[in-house]
């Protein structure tokens, strides 16, 4: 009889072993979130900054009319559009590159610089600025449209037109040079984009 109900025991023992088992093994422990939802989240947002001109196409021939040949200081339309959440100011700068090194060493003229554009600003219209306007290459503080000089090649010329998203506002004053821009710029700078147009002198 003893031997029946030690038997009967271990018999239950075994049951219950193999009951708590299984439960372990079906059992899922919930995740510790805690660390990760402590971690600083990753910025993920794709930039949609664009800017646009209702006078040319991006890589298109710039009009006469912004031109030497015509009204240098008539700049074109420009429409900004998709300007990113947290913008505190905008910067444009237009460029020329393709200067001639024996008229500018560094193969580079400023035609237009504006910095602390209100973000909000959708559009610049012809003839029009926005923001404080800096310096270009020739020390005025405004528009000065495209000139390449046809003796020297290349006869046609690219002007980049460069709208920057800033974090901040700028704590520069009015007639800035674009390299005293570009250097406040550093570091701020959430998104950018251009538009290019090209033109060759009649």
């Amino acid at each position: 009889m003893r031997t029946a109900y030690l038997l009967l025991g271990v018999l239950w023992l075994i049951v219950i072993a193999g009951a708590a088992y299984g439960f372990n093994r079906g059992f899922t422990p919930p995740r510790d979130t805690g660390s990760i939802s402590n971690q600083p989240a990753t910025p993920m947002a794709t930039s949609t900054l664009a800017l646009t001109s209702a006078a040319f196409e991006n890589g298109g021939l710039i009009p006469a009319k912004y031109t030497c040949d015509e009204d240098r200081t008539l700049s074109p339309q420009l429409s900004i559009a998709g300007v990113p959440a947290g913008t505190k100011s905008l910067t444009l700068i237009m460029d020329d590159p393709d200067v001639p090194r024996a008229l500018h060493a560094d193969g580079m003229f400023d035609h237009w610089v504006l910095f602390n554009i209100p973000p909000h600003t959708g559009d610049i219209p012809e003839g029009g600025s926005a923001g404080i306007a800096g310096a270009n290459g020739a020390g005025k503080n405004a528009y000065t449209g495209p000139c390449p000089p046809p003796q020297y090649e290349p006869s046609e010329h690219r002007y980049f037109f460069k709208l920057y998203a800033l974090d901040a506002e700028l704590s520069l004053q009015a007639g800035a040079s674009k390299a005293d821009v570009e250097k406040a710029i550093a570091g701020h700078v959430i998104a950018q984009t251009e538009l290019m147009g090209r033109y060759k002198k009649k």
